[in-house]
């Protein structure tokens, strides 16, 4: 993660909460200690992360992570005409 303690925060966010979920969160930043917005801001970037995990990473368990390493050791295959396919100029290049 980018170290945002130099940079200057002039982008603003605004959310509607209701009073139980505001409490909740004003319950999380004096458990925690930390301001509200550094709360709000590192969830939101933990949140926003896992949610764009699954679209920039590959995670495994351990039996997934050998049936991959399994799959990875075979040796490629001879896919027919896909030689010749590859072979051919592109269409999206103009000659």
């Amino acid at each position: 993660m980018a170290d945002t303690a130099n940079r200057v925060r002039s982008a603003r966010l605004e959310v509607r909460l209701t009073p139980d979920e505001r409490r909740l969160i004003d319950d999380a930043v004096a458990a925690t200690g930390v301001l509200l917005s550094d709360f709000v801001l590192s969830s939101l970037r933990i949140a926003a992360h896992d949610a764009l995990a699954d679209r920039t990473e590959f995670a495994l368990d351990d039996d997934g992570r050998r049936a991959w390493d399994e799959l990875n050791r075979r040796p490629a295959r001879e896919l027919a005409g896909l030689r010749s396919l590859m072979s051919r100029p592109s269409p999206f290049v103009e000659e």
